[in-house]
């Protein structure tokens, strides 16, 4: 069974998919936010092109485990996004998924620039993993 794992920001989404058998994540996208009609269409063609069968977003909590303004976004995006979906979706908790990938992008010398480009789907890359791995203990 194929997982998507999001990394859903004000500007854009970070998106990476499970291999068949559920063990690892890869990076699939970054897509740059344009609507909510439009954002869900994306995810809907990747959906459809990896044959996901689940879904599991980032949830963004403060340090103290309360949800505030971003985490609350995130649930309305969720929210729209099953109910065009059918599609149950999980929640990950993404505090410092964000920094590590940038840490492990900075270790891997990766410019300034590409990292901008990229940071969205390593972070989506590191929540789903995460959950992945929390799964299949």
């Amino acid at each position: 069974m194929r997982i998507m794992g999001l990394d859903i920001g004000e500007k854009t989404i970070g998106v990476a998919v499970s291999d068949p058998l559920g063990w690892t994540a890869q990076g699939i996208k970054t897509i740059r936010r344009k609507s909510i009609k439009k954002d869900i269409e994306e995810i809907i063609n990747i959906i459809r092109e990896y044959n996901v069968e689940k879904i599991v977003s980032g949830l963004p909590k403060n340090m103290n485990n309360t949800i505030g303004p971003t985490g609350e976004m995130v649930l309305s995006f969720c929210e729209k996004l099953k109910s065009k979906t059918g599609m149950e979706i999980d929640f990950q908790d993404e505090r410092l998924t964000t920094v590590a990938a940038e840490k492990m992008l900075i270790g891997a010398d990766v410019s300034r620039k590409k990292r901008k480009e990229v940071i969205d789907t390593v972070a989506a890359t590191f929540i789903l993993q995460s959950y992945l791995d929390r799964i299949n203990k």
